[in-house]
């Protein structure tokens, strides 16, 4: 099963505008995250490395394409997303996946007290429109979920880190500034300082 890629785009534009102008805090970006970036999202994720994946914030479902480009099966991609909308449409897009409406600090309290195996997590939240504490929070919350190589991915429009680096027990790698996005923006990769060397090559700026 794969996502419907003939599906995929259509009025996408619109339905994310519109849901911005509604909630600008909430949605964060004023278009779908495009190809190249989603695309630099999937590539820090290690497909070969067994148990969940779960997408915060995937919207209309471009990074989820992605993922499952770079091998992710849908069947093991659990996509939290508080629009419903949204959601509506990521079930139709891709049936395989598992997809949650929820907000996404309710759905890690959620998914601590399932027990499930993840392997990373990829967001696409504002998390710049957070207090710093919250975001700390949420960061270690999906860091539980997963084992020591677990690694969580988000993208920013910032020119810094999203969460600060000066937290402990973190490691933090970016990804080269994706300049071919409305608008520019860089990938991050956390993950817990006494886990595994990271396998993604780039450094923290």
């Amino acid at each position: 099963m794969t996502v419907d890629e003939s599906a995929l785009g259509r009025g996408d534009e619109l339905r994310f505008l519109r849901t911005w102008l509604l909630a600008p805090l909430t949605t964060g970006a004023q278009m779908p995250s495009g190809r190249r970036l989603a695309r630099a999202m999937a590539a820090a994720v290690d497909p070969e490395v067994p148990g969940w994946v779960i997408e915060l914030g995937p919207g209309t479902g471009p990074v989820t394409r992605a993922l499952i480009e770079r091998g992710v099966a849908p069947e093991r991609l659990l996509l939290v997303e508080a629009n419903a909308e949204f959601c509506r449409l990521l079930r139709e897009r891709c049936p395989g996946a598992r997809v949650l409406h929820a907000d996404a600090f309710a759905a890690m309290r959620r998914l601590r007290r399932e027990g499930l195996p993840v392997s990373a997590v990829v967001s696409s939240l504002p998390l710049m429109t957070l207090a710093p504490r919250r975001r700390l929070r949420l960061l270690h919350d999906c860091l539980r979920l997963m084992g020591p190589g677990g690694r969580f991915v988000q993208f920013t429009y910032a020119f810094r880190s999203p969460l600060p680096l000066r937290a402990t027990g973190i490691r933090a790698a970016a990804a080269p500034r994706v300049w071919w996005n409305l608008w520019p923006a860089k990938v991050w990769t956390y993950q817990r300082a006494d886990g595994p060397g990271s396998t993604y090559s780039s450094t923290a700026k």
